[in-house]
């Protein structure tokens, strides 16, 4: 049993087999499931890497831990402890070592149709040699001559591509958000039990923005200070009710139907969201209260050192998380359409669950079985899916460095303010909003463009 497993391992390293687990008692596979998870590994090994880079703590834990590690850091012509390896120009080495890996990948995998070519082969296989090729590439990086020229011409590539990464985000949230109204409403057809859903989770979803916007209003203003969180908290609730207005409004029902609540209902919340982080990454305000400095406008804990760390802790797996998921799920033939201005309007549910199963099925004698089902075409476009992960790479390497204040930066502060993510994330709410009001206005500009 173990033998079979071995060769079958060795020929998803060293050839063009999909990667599956040992254990026959897991559920099927599909192959273009398994190579994205890959990848997604090989992503999440690096930004881990690199938050450990950013981190003292962890680099002070393994000097204490590690024997021998002066001398260790002397032989790999580190420095002293290692001070190459750590900082911020170690984190933008290592992720353009990452970013060259998927952005060859995405040039090399340019019109792949099928999984029957040799370059589709190489994209689904050969696993232990594409990781040591990353190795190689995020290796490679460190000898770069030139290293301050090189820094400063990369921080402005990876910003670019930061915020190119985000618009992606941000334009796959407001498709989210048409898809989820699209598809619940085609279901009232089937059944009245999908209106109800739709009414209470829109309910619930204004719900949370109201209270988002009291809870703002609450803890981040003051009445003699933070005017700029004032402003903005009034601009972004204002627009958001502009924007639920004008989802049901007449002349966008006429040409859009299916138009109702519960979009503006998402990116309401999500605008929230964002209006809440970036107030919460905003430099703290002071002002002088009974003769004592003090801190006014914030959401305070005890501040403990063990709270900071699990809040730390806490927000960049939350964080990396979401920049994970937004790498996966941006790459679907679905959510890649979303990226031109057309949306199809037909409901992509479907609501008979027995589907019998079209693709070919590999059964191994011991193993996960594997569900080739790329032979015809492929389920998502491979050239895209690198380049999200590049773009992923970049934004990965600005928001752990803190964007344009890198100096002094480390990963325990990543949540600590800085004026720079805060512009960042205010006006990731305005392109939201910007975007998802150009989805209602366009049919009327546009209507040829438009017609089903």
């Amino acid at each position: 049993m173990c033998a079979p497993c071995c060769f079958s391992q060795l020929a998803c390293c060293f050839g063009s087999a999909a990667c599956s687990c040992c254990c026959k008692c897991c559920p099927k596979i599909k192959q273009s499931t398994g190579t994205r998870f890959m990848y997604a590994l090989y992503f999440l090994l690096v930004t881990v890497i690199c938050v450990i880079m950013m981190s003292p703590t962890v680099a002070d834990s393994m000097k204490e831990q590690i024997p021998f590690y002066s001398e260790l850091c002397e032989k790999l012509n580190a420095g002293e402890n290692c001070q190459t390896l750590v900082g911020y120009s170690a984190v933008y080495k290592m992720c353009f070592g990452m970013a060259c890996f998927f952005l060859f990948f995405a040039i090399f995998t340019i019109r792949v149709n099928n999984s029957t070519g040799c370059r589709a082969a190489i994209h689904n296989g050969f696993w232990l040699i594409k990781f040591i090729v990353l190795v190689l590439c995020c290796a490679g990086a460190f000898f770069i001559p030139e290293e301050e020229t090189f820094l400063e011409v990369w921080r402005y590539v990876g910003a670019t591509g930061g915020f190119i990464f985000l618009l992606i985000q941000l334009m796959l949230l407001v498709e989210f958000a048409h898809r989820w109204n699209t598809n619940w409403s085609s279901g009232v057809k089937y059944n009245r039990f999908w209106y109800a859903a739709l009414a209470f989770v829109t309910l619930m979803l204004f719900t949370a923005a109201v209270g988002a916007v009291a809870f703002l209003g609450f803890f981040y203003t003051h009445p003699e200070a933070c005017l700029l969180n004032k402003v903005f908290l009034g601009i972004n609730g204002s627009l958001c009710f502009i924007v639920s207005l004008l989802a049901i409004s007449p002349c966008i029902q006429r040409l859009q139907p299916t138009s109702g609540l519960l979009q503006p209902g998402v990116i309401s919340v999500y605008v929230m969201y964002l209006t809440f982080s970036a107030f919460s990454s905003k430099p703290k305000d002071f002002m002088e209260i009974d003769g004592r400095n003090q801190t006014v406008c914030v959401f305070g804990f005890s501040g403990s050192e063990s709270e900071r760390k699990i809040v730390t802790g806490l927000g960049t797996a939350i964080l990396f998380a979401c920049v994970l998921y937004s790498c996966l799920t941006s790459t679907t033939k679905r959510s890649s359409a979303a990226l031109r201005v057309y949306r199809n309007s037909e409901p992509e549910m479907n609501f008979n669950v027995c589907v019998p199963d079209e693709f070919d099925e590999e059964k191994t004698g011991s193993g996960q079985n594997v569900v080739y089902d790329e032979r015809e075409r492929t389920t998502y476009t491979y050239a895209y899916f690198h380049f999200v992960f590049f773009l992923g790479s970049l934004y990965v390497m600005m928001t752990v460095t803190n964007w344009f204040h890198y100096d002094g930066h480390k990963i325990e502060k990543l949540l600590d303010g800085s004026w720079s993510v805060f512009w960042i994330k205010m006006a990731s709410c305005w392109v939201c909003l910007i975007l998802y009001m150009w989805t209602l206005i366009a049919p009327m500009l546009c209507p040829k463009r438009f017609e089903a």
